[in-house]
């Protein structure tokens, strides 16, 4: 669905990690594998850091290309990073979303906190008042 790219590096026994859309993520690891998983969540936590900040986060590439190292973002992250970036361009609080939505200040405060664990219905709602209907772009099989 969504993917950052990470360079790999060779530096001893491990690899160095870092990604080119975030300037903050460096990491390590002991093994290729290894190494993607640590460049996942350090992206993760670049990502959260932002938001944290009220900083911009980078959109991710919808599609990767045949060449380069590449990490899938999980849904719900990359929804509640594009809730956040679409909040952030139309000027909006987290206040004003709460007003929208008729929430409470902390229902609105989970939108935004990667590690909590929220609904596609709320995602939709928080989409849906900010005037951005949720859509997805997956085959669906013909009837056989």
């Amino acid at each position: 669905m969504a993917w950052y790219e990470v360079t790999l590096e060779p530096d001893g026994d491990s690899w160095l990690v870092t990604a080119p859309a975030f300037e903050e993520v460096a990491t390590f690891g002991d093994d290729r594998e290894a190494s993607r998983r640590n460049g996942l969540d350090a992206i993760l936590q670049a990502i959260a850091g932002r938001i944290a900040d009220g900083e911009a986060i980078p959109p991710p590439i919808t599609e990767t290309p045949g060449a380069g190292v590449f990490v899938e973002v999980p849904l719900v992250v990359f929804l509640k990073s594009a809730l956040y970036m679409i909040l952030r361009e139309q000027g909006r609080t987290r206040a004003e979303l709460m007003r929208m939505l008729g929430w409470h200040r902390e229902q609105v405060d989970r939108l935004f906190r990667l590690d909590h664990n929220s609904t596609l219905d709320q995602l939709e709602k928080a989409f849906a008042a900010l005037g951005v209907p949720l859509r997805f772009d997956v085959p669906f099989p013909a009837a056989a």
